[in-house]
C-alpha cells in the first residue's frame, strides 16, 4: 500500500495523514492536498465511503478508530513503512451533537470526549516520535468556533473542542523544540454531515441567520486553511488559533 504524490506544489514531498478522512472537510483537504503534491493517507472508520474517496483522490485508505491507541500505532506504523516519515497530521475526526448539558447523557458525554479529545491526543502522541526524529512537521487540530464561545446547545462537544485548544498550545509549546508546529482550525458553519444536526433540530435559520457575511462555508474554504498550515509558508506559526467562520465571531 502506498500513498500518492506530485513532483511540484505548495506540499511536493511531504506524507499527510487525514482522520475523519471518508467525507466532508477531510476528503476535501486530501483532495486538495494531493492537489498540491502530497502523499495522501486519509482514515476513517467509514470504510465504503473512505474507500470511496481515496479512489476519487488516487490515495491511499486506512480503517480507522482515532479512539484507539493500538488503531494509531498500526496506522502510524503502515505509512511509516510505505513512506519513511510523517510530515503533516490533520486530526480532522470528529464528532457533533446537540444537547444542552441538563440533556447530556453519560454515554453521549464519553462518545464525545473519546472521538473529539481523546483520539486528538492519541493522535499527536502517536506521530511525535518520528516527527521529532526528523526534526520538522506539523500537526493541525481541527477544533471549532465552539472551542472560542460558549455553546450551550451542544455541551459536550463544546467541551471536547476548548480541549483541543489547550491541548494544542501545550503540544505547541513541548515540541517547538524539535521543529514541529502544532496549531488549531476553528470551522465555524459548514456545509458537511455536521450541518445536518442544525436541520435535524430545526434550527437552520436561526444559525444561518447569525453569519455576518451571510454564508455558509464549505468544506473547501477549511482545507484552504489547512494547506496553509501543512505547508512551509506557516513555518513561523504554532500554539495558535485560525478561524473560518465568516465572521461568526468576531
Amino acid at each position: 500500500m502506498t500513498g500518492t504524490s506530485g513532483s511540484s506544489g505548495r506540499l511536493a514531498g511531504k506524507v499527510v495523514l487525514i482522520t475523519g478522512g471518508a467525507r466532508g472537510q477531510g476528503a476535501a483537504e486530501g483532495q486538495l492536498f494531493a492537489s498540491e503534491g502530497a502523499t495522501v493517507w486519509l482514515t476513517d472508520v467509514l470504510v465504503e465511503q473512505g474507500n470511496k474517496a481515496a479512489d476519487e483522490i488516487g490515495c491511499s485508505f486506512i480503517e480507522h478508530d482515532v479512539t484507539s491507541q493500538d488503531a494509531w500505532s498500526e496506522v502510524v506504523q503502515c505509512i511509516l513503512d510505505a513512506d519513511n516519515k510523517i510530515d503533516v497530521l490533520v486530526n480532522n475526526a470528529g464528532v457533533f451533537r446537540i444537547a444542552s448539558m441538563a440533556d447530556t447523557d453519560r454515554d453521549l458525554w464519553d462518545q464525545m470526549i473519546s472521538i473529539n479529545q481523546t483520539g486528538v491526543y492519541l493522535g499527536m502522541q502517536s506521530v511525535a516520535d518520528s516527527m521529532m526524529s526528523q526534526g520538522s512537521g506539523s500537526i493541525i487540530n481541527v477544533s471549532s468556533i465552539a472551542g472560542l464561545r460558549g455553546a450551550p446547545t451542544a455541551f459536550a462537544y463544546s467541551a471536547s473542542k476548548w480541549a483541543v485548544r489547550g491541548m494544542t498550545k501545550a503540544a505547541a509549546l513541548e515540541l517547538a523544540p524539535h521543529g514541529i508546529r502544532v496549531n488549531s482550525v476553528h470551522p465555524g458553519i459548514i456545509e458537511t454531515a455536521m450541518f445536518d444536526e442544525f436541520i435535524n433540530a430545526g434550527v437552520k435559520d436561526r444559525v444561518t441567520e447569525r453569519i455576518p457575511n451571510g454564508q455558509v462555508g464549505s468544506a473547501m474554504d477549511v482545507a484552504q486553511l489547512a494547506l496553509y498550515l501543512a505547508s512551509d509558508e506557516s513555518k513561523y506559526s504554532t500554539g495558535s488559533e485560525f478561524v473560518v467562520d465568516g465572521g461568526f465571531t468576531a
